[in-house]
């Protein structure tokens, strides 16, 4: 599997969901389950690569912002989501966090932002599929910091200071 047949079928999956992530979780496990297992196996190394790419400070401010507050567990779920609503949005986060003032067409924290079934749906896929469980996906793991210049993600100046459209838009 490409790079290109990755976002559609997280393209797909969302349309299909229309925006809710449980849905395209579950709807991408169907996708997935109609194809060999080497291929869902690589579609997870795509959506992991992207998952351990996305651990950086300015991401984890961006979702602190969108969710008013951010622990590990939420911004590990928030980056899922991120992944799930397709390149555009993803790959321009990931040039600047900010730009999701103007990616995101609306925001819900009560249903938007947590896309933890995103995270497990090829290993879900895979296990149905052949009784056992994803392989190694030989990538270097996430590391252990995420990457960037650290500040604090409740520090609510800082966060105002470091993303003013982001802040302006959904906290102001």
């Amino acid at each position: 599997m490409d790079e290109t047949e990755f976002w559609e079928l997280i393209d797909a999956t969302r349309e299909a969901a229309e925006g809710d992530a449980e849905d395209q979780a579950d709807l991408l496990v169907d996708r997935l389950m109609q194809l060999d297992p080497e291929r869902v196996v690589d579609f997870a190394r795509h959506f992991e690569s992207r998952y351990n790419r996305s651990y950086t400070w300015d991401l984890w401010g961006a979702a602190a912002i969108l969710l008013s507050g951010a622990s590990d567990d939420a911004f590990d779920y928030f980056r899922c989501w991120l992944i799930g609503r397709g390149r555009e949005v993803f790959e321009g986060a990931m040039h600047d966090p900010d730009n999701l003032a103007e990616l995101l067409e609306d925001f819900d924290e009560e249903v938007d932002g947590d896309g933890e079934d995103l995270g497990y749906a090829a290993d879900e896929a895979y296990e149905q599929l052949t009784g056992a469980e994803t392989p190694d996906l030989g990538l270097p793991d996430q590391p252990a910091e995420p990457l960037g210049s650290p500040f604090d993600p409740e520090d609510e100046a800082a966060l105002a200071e470091r993303f003013p459209r982001l802040w302006e838009r959904f906290r102001e």
